[in-house]
């Protein structure tokens, strides 16, 4: 990769930069990864819908990998629980990830599950969440979760926390700090899974000029977020910040490709 070629990508997608950059701190301090906020921008600047789902499934990576290993530093992970929704997770997720469907099924769907991650994130702090400690172990429940989210998450291109964590606070699955751990595995398993899939699906392609920009921004912003943890920033604030963005995209795209 030529050096005047990256600088010509930086000021020409300055704005997504920034936006990655943000999203990056913001996701990471709550313990995610931030595909759903990456899918919209990239869907906003008319990537194609291949590349859509591997440079967000790649930042997800990236951000999400140093809370993984701060939570389990910190022994706040619940295997007995957690093993099973990872293990029906991730052959679900490579699976998604390796289906070939064609550009509009791919913007519905994405439309749709956008949609979804812009009204949880904005009702987040309206939903139970219980300190009490859960030592319940429900096999099936679990895998029935990890199943039918990693499968959804492979498809569109994201971890599937956004999906998860909503599920787990509302069940009172276990405390808001080993859903936010349990979320964050999930994310990292999953997107390796998804991406996985991709590789071998001949349809798989990633401009490196950008994304190798954009893991760079995610990076430097994941790690910014993991050390803040919200201590400079309202939480809920910028959250429903976020929701509308990504509810104005998904919106959109719904109503360009269902009417």
């Amino acid at each position: 990769m030529e050096v005047h070629l990256l600088l010509d990508v930086f000021t020409s997608q300055w704005l997504v930069i920034g936006l990655f950059f943000c999203i990056a701190i913001l996701y990471s301090s709550v313990g995610f990864g931030g595909g759903s906020s990456y899918l919209a921008v990239l869907a906003l600047i008319g990537l194609g819908f291949t590349e859509i789902r591997a440079t967000a499934l790649l930042c997800n990576i990236l951000v999400v990998s140093s809370n993984v290993f701060f939570y389990m530093k910190n022994n706040d992970y619940p295997w007995k629980k957690v093993l099973p929704l990872v293990l029906f997770s991730v052959p679900f997720a490579f699976i998604g990830g390796l289906l070939k469907i064609n550009q509009m099924v791919f913007f519905v769907l994405l439309g749709f599950t956008l949609l979804f991650a812009a009204i949880t994130m904005w009702l987040s702090k309206k939903i139970a969440q219980s300190n009490t400690e859960n030592n319940e172990i429900h096999f099936l429940k679990n895998s029935a979760y990890g199943s039918s989210i990693g499968f959804v998450s492979g498809m569109v291109g994201i971890g599937g926390g956004i999906f998860l964590a909503p599920l787990l606070h509302l069940s009172h699955w276990d405390t808001p700090k080993k859903i936010a751990a349990t979320a964050s595995f999930f994310i990292l398993v999953n997107s390796l899974a998804g991406l996985s899939g991709q590789l071998i699906n001949p349809d798989f392609y990633v401009d490196w000029n950008l994304t190798s920009i954009l893991l760079i921004t995610v990076f430097i912003g994941g790690q910014i977020g993991s050390r803040l943890s919200n201590k400079l920033f309202s939480a809920v604030q910028l959250k429903k910040a976020t929701a509308i963005l990504i509810a104005f995209v998904s919106i959109r795209i719904l109503i360009k490709y269902l009417f």
